[in-house]
């Protein structure tokens, strides 16, 4: 450890220009990473995260700009660097890590040859020690079978077996910074947990420091000695991460940390606040701080002059704040909350599914067809009951079924086996174009990415009045257009944003759309297929509250599906854990967050980050990806990575599945663990005393 930084950054602006004009996308941004450190870059989509890493790497493309400041890596100014020297230090002294993995994998070449490259070309090793390394990384990154890993190409691997790669990757010449842009985003949580813990590791192991970007909160706390806060191309808040989650100093900050559900928020007494207004386009900056018209605490003739600089915070190491109030604000004042919301009381049921099962017939070979078919149980024996008003969670890792058995529900694939009762008549087997309107009103959904769902060449009130006229509601255009303005005022949008272009709204106003299209022909059953997990973080409270309220009013059923459990645990009275197409626990929120878990729930919980220092949680890591619904486990679908296996006598979970038993006040449990093993468990999650 030296006391110089491996990366200064000091009043760095970067700018793109378009033949318009200068767009300045970084100002006036400041950040130092000592050796050994990890530094977290937080914030929101657009606020220059990425394109700070971008300066760093000196890779900004053909109409981006450095126009001031200076970056220094190891002391050398890297803004004046040779092409030569940067190519000679990227990818040696500094390697990045992308969030999509595949961005960074050569699809036509093995996998071993890929990571044998860098130290080739890098350091002139030879063909032999350069495979010796590759297979040293390969197993440092927790792969099974090294061996198999290099003879692979990448799409025969899982995303999470690509990402490890891709760090491996990064790691091969034991880079001195590793700046990770979004490592995890496309990686189901448990998977997420196993990278997080890996790039710690691994960090240590090598003495590397890292920039880690992220609009995760919760991830920067467990992986990061220091955070920075940005917002609107400037950094707003620095310091540790102790000074900055406990003794935050800025509004935007406060105004994050009070948009995400920690433990504690509760959506009828403590509901999450959303941050007004919107994130500001860079050529559209407000005069002075660029959060002043979102900000609480705004004092019109002194935050809306001239340029603010940063300010150190006393008694704090390296703790600064972008606001000009800072000492005269009450930072520990509770915040003002809305009304209390009355808890609905949950109505009959209104749909109820009884050993639903969807096979798959799949052809063994599938690329050439013939040969031998096999079936793929992507939902195995699904029984649950959805009374009105009530919002019902569905929890697992991608490939547990969860969708699939939306698009049972939905229509759009039809059941193999069971039933599906919607008020007591059975539609399960009933394809969407055999439905009758009423039925396909009644079911609605609301799908994970609003770009995806919006056709861009139609206005957007042109779509809901599309949705208004399939579902037979108004006699005429002019009905419809008056009851498509109300879906507005019901999703809080403008009544102005009828005649835009879906290219015109931001992700969260999309998914606003979404939601009044779905709720076009007064929908009873809602599916929300991770509706929020595109959204920033401050769009996600907004959205997401703007649920709970069409909810308290129309009496909807909502079914949640979500891999966050955070957001889970806020949002729902029920939740259902699916694991392989198996539903392994059912019970109310506070029964499935509270011990006794199954092994699969317990660590899904202990893999959520939360962004409170408060909280103490059991470590468990789930080795192993979830096995294909091709080729399940015998016995138990979760024994293959289960810790409490060994509790088990004889040979039960290998063989046996296990059937689903009552523990109490309908807590549902499919699990081979004796009551008094069950009894054992200890929470997951604990607020420390204060």
């Amino acid at each position: 450890m030296t006391d110089q930084p491996i990366l200064e950054i000091d009043r760095l602006s970067i700018s793109f220009f378009t033949r318009l004009r200068e767009i300045p996308a970084v100002m006036d941004f400041s950040a130092k990473v000592m050796p050994g450190e990890a530094l977290g870059l937080v914030g929101e989509s657009g606020c220059g995260k990425s394109t700070v890493a971008l300066g760093v790497m000196q890779d900004l493309g053909v109409n981006g700009r450095i126009v001031g400041g200076s970056i220094k890596f190891k002391g050398e100014e890297m803004n004046t660097m040779s092409h030569e020297r940067l190519r000679d230090i990227r990818g040696s002294q500094i390697a990045m890590i992308y969030q999509e993995p595949m961005a960074s994998l050569n699809p036509a070449m093995k996998i071993g040859k890929q990571l044998m490259e860098v130290p080739m070309i890098h350091e002139g090793v030879s063909e032999k020690k350069a495979h010796a390394r590759a297979l040293e990384v390969v197993t440092d990154v927790k792969l099974p079978d090294p061996e198999r890993m290099l003879k692979s190409y990448p799409h025969q691997l899982s995303g999470g077996q690509q990402q490890r790669i891709v760090i491996a990757m990064a790691l091969m010449s034991k880079p001195s910074l590793l700046i990770l842009d979004e490592p995890t985003t496309a990686l189901d949580v448990t998977v997420e947990a196993a990278v997080v813990e890996l790039v710690k590791d691994l960090g240590k192991k090598y003495g590397t420091s890292m920039l880690f970007i992220s609009h995760n909160l919760g991830l920067v706390l467990e992986t990061c000695d220091r955070i920075c806060v940005m917002y609107s191309g400037e950094a707003v808040e620095r310091g540790s991460i102790e000074d900055v989650f406990d003794k935050m100093q800025h509004p935007y900050t406060q105004a994050l940390f009070r948009s995400i559900p920690l433990p504690g928020a509760d959506k009828n007494t403590r509901p999450l606040i959303a941050i007004p207004g919107n994130f500001p386009l860079p050529h559209e900056r407000p005069q002075g701080c660029n959060f002043g018209p979102r900000c609480d605490y705004f004092e019109a003739g002194r935050c809306d002059q001239g340029f603010i600089p940063m300010g150190s915070v006393a008694g704090n190491d390296r703790h600064q704040t972008r606001c000009l109030r800072f000492r005269e604000i009450d930072w520990n004042a509770p915040p003002q909350t809305s009304e209390i919301k009355e808890k609905p009381e949950p109505g009959p049921v209104v749909l109820k599914m009884d050993n639903l099962k969807k096979y798959y017939e799949v052809a063994a070979n599938a690329l050439f067809g013939g040969g031998d078919k096999k079936v793929v149980k992507a939902n195995e024996t699904l029984s649950f009951e959805a009374r009105e008003s009530e919002t019902l969670a569905i929890v697992g890792e991608s490939g547990c079924g969860k969708s699939t058995f939306a698009k049972v529900l939905m229509g759009l694939e039809t059941a193999t086996d069971g039933k599906i009762l919607l008020d007591n008549q059975s539609i399960g087997n009933v394809p969407i174009e055999n439905r009758d309107t009423n039925t396909i009103a009644d079911i609605q959904m609301v799908f994970q990415n609003p770009f995806d769902t919006l056709n861009p060449s139609m206005t957007v009130g042109r779509q809901i009045m599309r949705a208004l006229e399939i579902f037979g509601v108004g006699a005429n255009d002019k009905e419809r257009r008056a009851r498509m303005l109300q879906l507005l005022d019901l999703v809080k949008l403008p009544r102005a944003f009828a005649d835009r272009m879906p290219r015109q709204l931001s992700g969260g106003q999309k998914q606003r759309v979404g939601i009044a299209r779905a709720f076009a022909g007064d929908a009873r059953i809602v599916v929300a297929d991770e509706p929020v997990s595109a959204l920033d973080v401050s769009v996600q409270a907004a959205v997401t509250d703007l649920l709970m309220e069409i909810q308290r009013a129309q009496k909807t059923t909502l079914l949640f599906i979500s891999h966050d459990l955070s957001i889970v645990r806020y949002l729902s009275d029920r939740v259902m854990v699916m694991y392989l197409g198996h539903v392994v626990e059912l019970g109310t929120t506070n029964q499935v967050f509270a011990p006794p878990y199954h092994p699969y729930t317990e660590a899904l919980l202990s893999a959520v980050p939360i962004a409170d220092t408060n909280v103490e949680k059991k470590h468990i890591v789930l080795e192993g990806d979830i096995p294909s619904a091709m080729n399940p486990p015998p016995g138990c679908p979760f024994q293959t990575r289960c810790r409490w296996k060994s509790q088990v006598p004889g040979d039960l979970c290998d063989t046996q599945a296990p059937p689903m038993r009552m523990l109490d006040d309908d807590h549902q449990i499919k699990c081979h663990l004796r009551d008094h093993q069950l009894a054992t468990m200890e929470p997951v999650i604990q607020i420390a005393a204060e």
